[in-house]
């Protein structure tokens, strides 16, 4: 699979926006964009992107969650692909495919598992796939240096079911793709969370 990293416009507060293309573009990989920033931006970008022959560059949009700066761009992607649009709750004036924790989708040439973190919004998820140990985490909150009190136990369930994956590769909304010590990270977030809650470790 290959993971595209889209250029952010430089003049407007907007995400991370990826394109994922499986590694030989076949008619049978589903082109696909993990969330699509706040302005379309990302439309011209895309159109220079081989992406395969006879397919369309975007085939599945999967929206991380329904902040502005994560969706608001998607107006623009629809008129121009037509692509089925798929999040965890409703967006307002788009027809949503509603996702479900545990579900699996496939994007480009790989197999993702669907995973509710509702820690930095009630309808934020992550995308899983364990063929390329590869996470897209939108904003979920996975870098927590300190015990936090701020999250409830759906947040730690969560971050339980994350630290038993094996990630080492974090393509998160704002911070650009991590490499590094992923599995580390994200166990150290849950012992400071459960810190936090006053649970043990």
């Amino acid at each position: 699979m290959k993971i595209i990293a889209l250029k952010k416009s430089p003049s407007i507060y907007t995400c991370n926006a990826y394109l994922l293309l499986g590694d030989f573009k076949t008619l049978q990989d589903v082109n696909a964009l993990v969330d699509v920033g706040s302005d379309a931006y990302i439309l011209n970008e895309i159109k220079n992107i081989y992406t395969g022959v006879g397919k369309v560059p975007v085939e599945r949009v999967i929206i991380t969650h329904g902040h502005f700066d994560h969706y608001a761009g998607l107006g623009g992607v629809v008129k121009e692909f037509s692509p089925e649009v798929y999040a965890f709750s409703r967006i307002e004036k788009y027809d949503i495919l509603p996702l479900r924790d545990g579900e699996h989708i496939r994007l480009a040439d790989r197999e993702f598992e669907i995973i509710h973190v509702p820690g930095h919004s009630n309808d934020s998820i992550c995308l899983y796939c364990g063929k390329e140990k590869l996470l897209f985490s939108g904003d979920a909150p996975l870098r927590i240096s300190m015990p936090d009190f701020c999250y409830g136990q759906e947040f730690i369930t969560a971050l339980e079911k994350l630290a038993r994956r094996d990630i080492g590769i974090l393509c998160t909304g704002h911070d650009g793709i991590l490499d590094r010590d992923v599995n580390a990270m994200i166990r150290t977030t849950l012992q400071n969370v459960l810190k936090g809650s006053g649970r043990k470790k």
